[in-house]
């Protein structure tokens, strides 16, 4: 009776049962997880046990990349690389700023998830552990803003490329990202210094970090050794096998034998893990058969769309489709999932090791620049290039 399928009524109350009860946000997804499920099969979905085994892949990945990317900050926080942070970054607001843009640029090369992690641990250090969640929204921004123009750099890019989508057509989003990063960086950087400065001077055991260096410290090369031996099983397992996860934790075990693996960070990661997931598994649920025309208008309404549903299944039923402009779809569903923590694996993977940024009105309320920033970029990249569907100009 109602004039759209019920299963978008019980995604909504997840959503907004996540928001609103951030503290329990894992139960609540399953609880959504199982309601949708149930709903689907006394509809007589019968299909529902093949869905889920046709999304074992996706599951995967995620689970592997989430907690392997825990292990893998560990091993670069223990590095004593994030300590010589504060004398590499001007002491300033524009300390914070160049980080955001480092994060960015990690993530042309590097999953947005490892950017984000990675970022996230030197603004802990350089932050002496005070890190504003207005801050954290702008972390994510940046590593969804720099993987959004490159092929290897998030998921959604990935999945154009291999569709056949030219690699400098999804360049493009790379004017839009420099839009909003620009915006986003100045705003977020300045609150953040008025929050807690950057350290001008690094911390004692810095020193020792920089003495053990000159000696070429054993504890330290392994550590950063590991560090970029899993990157690079990440990049190459993305690259060569479209399974990032499985190079990352090859490397993770590889790791093992020169450094012990924290397998508490694992352990701590999981229900971040568990709970996107479950969000991912939800919206893969959803009656979505076909978006809207292509154009212009529908590409800025799927960035806001995928704040709160999942933007692989959008970029899926957009490269079915056909008529879009890549370039500006690609930083429509990279980016707009910055927008709210859970709306992106970044922001799930950030909020795993600074658990208030789980607290939603937070968020919206101090990363109130990163949906500007998106309308900003988006409309930038209209105005120069303007609307190019499947890349004919």
């Amino acid at each position: 009776m109602l004039p759209f399928p019920l299963e978008f009524v019980l995604f909504g109350l997840t959503l907004a049962g996540v928001a609103i009860f951030h503290q329990r946000n894992l139960q609540v997804a399953l609880v959504g997880l199982a309601a949708i499920s149930a709903y689907k099969w006394f509809a007589f979905d019968y299909a529902l046990a093949a869905h889920f085994l046709h999304e074992w892949k996706l599951v995967l990945n995620l689970l592997g990349l989430l907690l392997g990317f825990a292990i893998l900050a560990r091993h670069f926080e223990d590095s004593g690389v994030p300590d010589l942070m504060p004398r590499l970054l001007p002491d300033d607001w524009k300390g914070g700023f160049l980080l955001l843009i480092l994060v960015a640029l990690m993530s042309t090369f590097l999953d947005n998830i490892a950017a984000a992690i990675l970022g996230g641990v030197v603004a802990r250090k350089v932050y002496a552990g005070r890190v504003s969640i207005g801050y954290l929204a702008a972390i994510v921004a940046a590593s969804n803003a720099g993987g959004a123009g490159s092929v290897v750099g998030d998921t959604t890019t990935t999945m154009m490329w291999i569709a056949g989508v030219p690699a400098l057509h999804v360049t493009d989003a790379f004017i839009a990202s420099a839009v909003a990063l620009l915006f986003v960086g100045f705003f977020a950087s300045r609150a953040q210094h008025r929050y807690q400065p950057i350290q001008a001077e690094p911390q004692c055991d810095a020193h020792v970090v920089v003495a053990e260096l000159g000696v070429l410290s054993v504890v330290v090369l392994t550590r950063v050794l590991v560090t970029g031996l899993i990157i690079g099983g990440a990049v190459a397992g993305n690259v060569l096998i479209e399974f990032p996860a499985l190079g990352a934790w090859i490397a993770v075990l590889i790791g093992g034998l020169l450094h012990p693996i924290p397998w508490n960070e694992a352990k701590s990661a999981w229900k971040g893990a568990v709970f996107l997931i479950a969000l991912v598994l939800s919206a893969s649920l959803m009656p979505v058969a076909a978006l809207p025309p292509a154009s212009w208008q529908t590409t800025l309404g799927l960035g806001f769309v995928s704040a709160v549903f999942d933007n692989i299944p959008l970029t899926a039923l957009a490269l079915k489709q056909g008529g879009y402009d890549w370039g500006m779809l690609a930083f429509a569903v990279g980016y707009g999932g910055s927008m709210i923590w859970f709306g992106s694996s970044a922001g799930v993977a950030i909020s795993n090791g600074f658990p208030e940024a789980k607290n939603t009105g937070q968020w919206l309320r101090q990363g109130w620049f990163v949906p500007v920033g998106y309308v900003l970029g988006f409309f930038a990249l209209l105005a120069l290039l303007g609307w190019h569907p499947d890349g004919l100009k």
